[in-house]
């Protein structure tokens, strides 16, 4: 039987405002989407929260047995916040000299990079923009044919008021659409639009637009909103079960999803909207104009003057889920020392369960603390609560120690079997001290070989030497032959 079976969870659902029982479409099964990043800079370290968040979430519901599709996108085809804004990568392409998909590649692999670093799962599916611009035109033509979106100079815009003749334009952000429009004033470039509140589903390419593809209507681009309702829908069908991001995206960008979905397919596309919060930093919102600002890499590599020593992607982890996913989380140097404390309290409490002798009784009730673990994680993942409950373990795992309190053999498997499993399956945290163990024994392995490669060759035995150089660089170890001896590198 699966764990999901017996485990209940309740979301926090912002459709409804309320915790709701977690019920999917199809039993046992999980459809998930989660708006990804829009490739035109490094990634922000307020959206590595919110994507660390949804890998969290992610992580839970394979460890209960759920079969997850996770879909997070890539937005490689501009990205518009309002309908006269200029595209952030036709801008910096022409900023660095380059064509749109070298900085699309650029900072997709640095992304990558970032979340591996992280210890990231990667997704089921990662769609581009651009790889669905056909969909894209298809869903549009669609909106148009069902009578609520319309074409203006080669543009198309959604009729919002169209729309809410029938449905409710701010279901998910509790706008009022009737307030909107006696609070919205004339913007220049809006002329085209019926209505102020209109959003773009196709722009029509001015001459100096870098990315423009050939369209019913002109030459020209999908509208920022567009793409996640056709890539959530395509690869998880009309109706899926869980669509996340940051709170900042529930309006307008999720609000425009819902609508573009009703307006395709006669139905409410998601059971459950979740949205995480922000991330300040020392108290303040993050801004790279006023200096406060820091990039994920930069915490790990030190290279910062805002922080006064580099933390490892494991403490990082850690410190994200000290705090619920939808509360403010404030980082400062401070709250990054106590958490790198906190974890290293925790990983030396794991490492000393191998040193554990067991006995004939236990002194803490080990399947009622597991279920404690798993009931803060059913209360819409709540990490605090959980990490709560592995400290009261550590606290005992030192009494174990210490021989203030005793455990069987059974209860021990399952302490250990559970602690690492919350540890390092749900949260993703890393043993980096047994991390650091390993590579000191690759080097030292490599180091041998290298010392055996001079060896051989003082005894002018080329063919060996030659050989564990090549057997080297076939395993990814570079060796460089220098004046002061052989250094290494590994690929």
């Amino acid at each position: 039987m699966n764990t999901y079976q017996n485990q209940h969870i309740r979301i926090q659902n912002s459709l409804t405002g309320k915790k709701e029982l977690f019920k999917p479409i199809v039993d046992g099964f999980v459809g998930m989407y989660v708006c990804g990043p829009t490739v035109y800079s490094n990634v922000h370290l307020g959206n590595v929260r919110t994507f660390m968040s949804f890998d969290m979430i992610y992580r839970y519901l394979l460890h209960l047995g759920y079969k997850v599709r996770y879909v997070r996108n890539i937005t490689d085809a501009g990205h518009l916040t309002d309908d006269d804004a200029e595209d952030k990568i036709s801008t910096k392409a022409r900023l660095e000299k380059l064509e749109p998909m070298e900085i699309v590649q650029k900072y997709t692999v640095d992304f990558h990079e970032i979340l591996r670093r992280y210890n990231f799962l990667a997704p089921s599916i990662e769609p581009t923009a651009t790889g669905h611009i056909v969909e894209q035109i298809e869903a549009i033509q669609k909106i148009i044919d069902n009578g609520l979106a319309y074409v203006a100079n080669g543009s198309v815009y959604f009729d919002v008021l169209k729309y809410n003749e029938t449905n409710n334009y701010g279901i998910l952000s509790k706008r009022v659409i009737e307030d909107a429009i006696e609070n919205t004033r004339a913007l220049d470039g809006q002329s085209d639009k019926k209505n102020p509140q209109d959003f773009a589903l196709w722009k029509r390419a001015e001459p100096e637009h870098i990315q423009r593809w050939n369209s019913p209507w002109s030459e020209g681009f999908p509208g920022w909103h567009l793409e996640c309702t056709v890539m959530s829908t395509k690869y998880l069908g009309e109706q899926f079960d869980i669509h996340g991001g940051g709170m900042d995206l529930k309006f307008p960008h999720h609000e425009c999803e819902i609508a573009q979905a009703e307006a395709c397919n006669h139905k409410a596309p998601v059971n459950y909207w979740m949205h995480t919060n922000m991330l300040n930093l020392n108290g303040k919102k993050m801004s790279k104009s006023t200096g406060n600002h820091l990039l994920p890499q930069e915490i790990y590599s030190g290279e910062n003057t805002i922080l006064s020593k580099a933390f490892s992607p494991s403490v990082t982890r850690f410190f994200n889920m000290q705090a619920h996913y939808s509360s403010i989380l404030d980082l400062s140097n401070d709250a990054l020392l106590a958490s790198e404390k906190g974890h290293n309290r925790l990983m030396e409490a794991i490492n000393l369960l191998d040193k554990i002798n067991s006995a004939d009784t236990s002194t803490f009730d080990i399947s009622a603390w597991k279920q404690k673990c798993y009931d803060a994680m059913n209360d819409d993942f709540n990490t605090p609560i959980l990490i709560a409950n592995l400290f009261d373990a550590v606290k005992f795992i030192n009494q174990l120690n210490d021989k203030k309190a005793s455990i069987t053999s059974k209860d021990l498997d399952l302490l250990t079997s559970t602690l690492n499993a919350f540890t390092f399956d749900i949260l993703g945290l890393m043993n980096e001290s047994k991390s650091d163990n390993n590579t000191d024994k690759l080097s030292g392995t490599i180091e041998l070989l290298i010392k055996l490669r001079a060896e051989a060759k003082a005894n002018k035995d080329y063919a060996l030497s030659d050989q564990i150089r090549n057997e080297l660089i076939s395993l990814g170890v570079q060796l460089k032959d220098g004046r002061e001896g052989t250094t290494f590198s590994l690929n």
